[in-house]
């Protein structure tokens, strides 16, 4: 959520990012923000009057009441007040009610240094690795995966419908090791506290990292009891801190955990849907950062390098970019991109997006913390990246460690904990 006293102090700010993120609509609502509290306040400045004027004269209508005079003219015009106060309250409910749903729906600002436009504007910082071309014809992972006897997609989809693939076999255990080693990654190494978090979460929770009300079509709900299916442990793991104020020195806080995501629109009909390329429930290890404003920027490129740890071990290319403002998620300010070289369908894959949330997502949750003992509550910054996400991960070792015979090398990193060199049919 926005900082409303920023944007009144600032709105020509606000409606410049607005506009670099190609929000025209949410630019017409900083007006409408404007309006409504500058309405507001002027509300607020006459009932206190008024109720000033009705304490006061309360006391002069004791007095005449004691000494026996009458008081029905103040009486009858304390009536008059108290309507008038009554209406002025009922205005600034109805203001703060309109200003609330405003901010809710309105995104992130980017950090200045995003680049205007779409996401054909996005920047690519660095690529680590080239792009493999195989001296054979290299087969998608789904042929692949199918001939190892590791992935059914029709069974899957007898049980749920499209986009719900099963992992057999060596594809479940690869899947399940490699969870389990990032997870030890990011634990042992840089420092996180993994977390094992519910899966079903309250329509609040959604709210407070900005998934609802934006994307309330794109999310799977329960009708019986109003719980959402996570898209990503990101929204459980931000809100264990919701309506807290963390103790001073407490920062930084980073949360590691894995957890089943579930995303309705999964991307239209199409070669970019086939196999593991766009599911509707898949796996991915999330890492969540709160940390203290001074330090968010820094902390972006340290989640993002940690991130890109995990591909650099299991040798497979990637490549990093920034997003342009136009492609930003709701609830970003700032977003890397890494994407992976899978080289049977010959396409960059997103496997996580590295993002700084700025204050936005701990005003939306309440989440503040303290800078020291007895200094006043401010709000940190959120942050979270994917390390990684598990289905395009899993299509990007596939189809790069393929052999001509239809084998696939496991990376030496996993080979101990799979227990073999190779999956084979």
């Amino acid at each position: 959520m926005l900082d409303i006293k920023a944007l009144r102090e600032d709105p020509d700010h606000f409606r410049r990012a607005l506009r670099v993120r190609g929000e025209a609509g949410n630019h017409q609502a900083v007006d409408r923000i404007l309006e409504l509290d500058q309405g507001r306040r002027a509300a607020i400045t006459e009932a206190d009057e008024l109720k000033a004027r009705r304490n006061s004269v309360s006391r002069t209508i004791g007095e005449r009441k004691r000494a026996g005079e009458d008081a029905s003219d103040l009486i009858a015009e304390m009536r008059e007040v108290g309507a008038r106060i009554a209406e002025l309250d009922g205005r600034v409910a109805e203001a703060d009610a309109e200003i609330g749903t405003l901010l809710l729906e309105t995104p992130n600002l980017p950090l200045e240094e995003v680049p205007e436009g779409d996401e054909s504007a996005n920047v690519e910082l660095r690529q680590v690795g080239t792009p493999l071309r195989h001296p054979f014809d290299a087969r998608p992972h789904w042929e692949l995966g199918e001939a190892l006897g590791i992935l059914d997609l029709a069974r899957g989809a007898k049980v749920s419908g499209s986009g719900f693939p099963v992992l057999r076999g060596a594809g479940a255990r690869l899947q399940r090791v490699l969870i389990e080693w990032m997870l030890e990654i990011h634990v042992r190494e840089h420092g996180y506290e993994e977390l094992h978090v519910p899966y079903l979460v309250t329509g609040d929770a959604l709210t407070g990292t900005g998934q609802l009300p934006k994307f309330s079509d794109e999310s799977w709900v329960t009708s019986r009891d109003d719980l959402w299916l996570i898209p990503t442990a990101e929204v459980p793991v931000t809100n264990l801190r919701r309506d807290e104020i963390i103790r001073a020195g407490e920062l930084p806080l980073r949360y590691t955990a894995c957890s089943p995501c579930f995303r309705r629109e999964a991307g239209a009909a199409g070669k970019d849907t086939r196999g593991l390329l766009r599911v509707h429930q898949f796996d991915k290890v999330e890492l969540v950062r709160f940390e203290t404003p001074e330090r968010s920027r820094e902390a972006l490129e340290e989640l993002t390098a940690e991130a890109e740890t995990i591909l650099e071990r299991l040798g497979l290319t990637w490549r990093v970019l920034r997003l342009a403002a136009g492609d930003l998620g709701f609830a970003a300010a700032m977003t890397y991109d890494i994407e992976v070289w899978a080289p049977g369908v010959e396409q960059w894959l997103e496997v996580s997006s590295c993002t700084t949330f700025t204050d936005y997502q701990a005003r939306r949750a309440n989440i503040r913390y303290r800078p020291a003992p007895g200094e006043k509550a401010r709000f940190p910054h959120t942050l979270n990246g994917s390390a990684l996400a598990l289905p395009r991960l899993m299509v990007a070792l596939l189809e790069t460690y393929q052999q001509e015979d239809g084998s696939v090398i496991i990376p030496e990193v996993l080979r101990a904990r799979m227990g073999s060199e190779h999956l084979m049919a």
